[in-house]
C-alpha cells in the first residue's frame, strides 16, 4: 500500500509526536518511518478489509430498501380522477 506524500508525512509527524508525548521516546524519521511501514503492513489489510464489509453491509441495506422507498405507482393517471 502506498501513501500520499502528505499523508506519510502526516502520519511520521504523528509519529515521532506520540512517541514524544506519551512514551517519552522521541524517535527520528527513520525510526518513524519503521514503525508506519510496521503498522500500515500489519495492520492495514485487516482495517481495508473491515472498511469493505462495513461498506458492503451499509449499501446491501440501503438497496435492499430501494423498491418499497422508491417505487412509483404505474399507470395511475386514470385512477387519480
Amino acid at each position: 500500500m502506498k501513501l500520499e506524500k502528505d499523508t506519510e508525512r502526516y502520519l511520521l509527524d504523528s509519529i515521532k509526536r506520540f512517541f514524544g508525548e506519551e512514551m517519552e521516546m522521541p524517535v527520528g524519521d527513520l525510526k518513524a518511518m519503521q514503525i508506519l511501514d510496521f503498522f500500515v503492513g500489519e495492520m492495514g489489510p485487516s482495517i481495508y478489509n473491515q472498511a469493505i464489509v462495513d461498506a458492503q453491509a451499509y449499501f446491501t441495506e440501503k438497496v435492499s430498501d430501494l423498491a418499497g422507498v422508491h417505487n412509483q405507482a404505474e399507470f395511475d393517471y386514470w385512477k387519480k380522477r
